[in-house]
């Protein structure tokens, strides 16, 4: 692994909005120099590392299930800090085995070792359309002969040719309270997935899915029973909706994308019941619900918020160092994870963002940034495999 300079494509802002990446612009906090899409750089991977952390990231999938079943087992969801009213919902969604389409591992990788996982973003993961589409055509035009770990396009086909949904076609939402338009294109790409897939699509935003009181299910603009929904919209934020009960009773008459399940595997107290159920294992970091423990004298621990996002509300607790990011989340809790610095590719620090579709891995993107958190201000940079 090692990260190079490559000359960006003349016009290469225009070509990549042409490809879905419009929000491109918008994605960063005003007044930062490095644009959010970066092909002024790249990182360069082996075939036998990138056959290597596909293992290891199936691995780690196949233990976030059977934590899940762990907690699930154990009455332990009150640890993620699910609703009491909630429980029973996402029990029973676990043991119907929901179907699901993706998630992304964000993983700590410098290409010495074994990758070390950060957090999983099962429910509402984003950074896709950078990952599946924009950086291949990169790849096509600048290193036509080169490869990349990125079969999420097709694996997304035939995921959605493989669900079993109910009549009519599916809804694809986003929310309106997004002003970078992050979600809108990545939800407009995953309805083009599942149109090649040949199902039929409809878009619209959170905000107008309606309720029908009389018939008991949610109605699109048209009046159109809502029966399939595929959205960004986290379960956290559902769950505390007014609507929210309404979710809750139709779970089992509706198909949810992502299920409802899945608030064990993107809360990060799921990083602390991993660490129990495998101590030691080489791709975990040590982490801890009820406080640092012993990290605090050792190597020192990043204090994560069990439902943070984009960095956000974390702290970074090490000899000799205190860093802190804003934010207001932290109000369900913490976990406390061992701090291993990101690696150092000339002053940036990358995250791999590891895609898994269905049960298999499919990609990856990758993201950087110069401080320890990888926040809002990082840059998505491509990648490519030589040799």
């Amino acid at each position: 692994m090692r990260r190079e300079a490559s000359r960006p494509r003349d016009d290469w802002a225009a070509t990549v909005e042409s490809q879905g990446l419009a929000f491109h612009r918008s994605a960063h906090p005003e007044g930062l120099s490095r644009p959010y899409w970066d092909e002024g750089v790249h990182y360069v991977f082996t075939m036998d590392e990138v056959l290597d952390l596909e293992e290891q990231v199936e691995e780690l999938h196949r233990m976030c299930l059977a934590a899940a079943e762990h907690v699930v087992a154990h009455d332990r969801l009150g640890d993620f800090a699910v609703p009491p009213a909630w429980r029973g919902a996402v029990v029973e969604s676990w043991r119907r085995r929901d179907q699901h389409v993706f998630g992304r591992f964000d993983l700590r990788y410098d290409g010495t070792g074994p990758a070390k996982l950060l957090e999983y973003n099962a429910d509402t993961p984003t950074s896709l359309v950078e990952s599946s589409i924009v950086q291949w055509f990169w790849l096509r035009d600048v290193f036509p002969d080169d490869d990349q770990w990125n079969s999420i396009h097709e694996r997304l086909i035939d995921r959605w040719k493989a669900l079993t949904l109910p009549t009519g076609p599916v809804h694809f939402a986003w929310t309106s309270a997004d002003e970078t338009g992050e979600e809108v294109m990545t939800l407009a790409y995953l309805q083009e997935t599942a149109e090649q897939a040949g199902l039929k699509t409809v878009a619209l935003a959170m905000e107008d899915i309606g309720w029908d009181a009389l018939n008991r299910r949610f109605v699109d603009m048209e009046h159109r029973v809502v029966r399939s929904l595929c959205k960004l919209y986290p379960w956290e934020w559902i769950v505390a909706e007014p609507f929210g009960p309404h979710a809750m009773a139709q779970q089992i008459s509706m198909a949810w994308i992502e299920p409802l399940w899945k608030m064990l595997l993107s809360n990060k107290a799921l990083l602390a019941v991993l660490w129990e159920l495998y101590p030691g294992h080489p791709n975990l970091l040590p982490a801890y619900l009820d406080g640092p423990r012993d990290l605090a004298d050792g190597p020192g621990y990043v204090e994560k918020p069990l439902l943070g996002r984009e960095g956000a509300s974390m702290r970074v607790v090490s000899p000799g160092l205190t860093v802190e990011t804003d934010g207001d989340y932290g109000a369900e809790g913490f976990v406390y994870q061992e701090f291993l610095p990101l690696p150092d590719f000339s002053g940036w620090r990358p995250v791999l963002g590891a895609w898994m579709v269905d049960d298999e891995s499919a990609g990856l993107g990758i993201r950087e940034t110069s401080g320890l958190i990888t926040d809002d201000t990082s840059s998505f940079v491509p990648h490519r495999i030589h040799g």
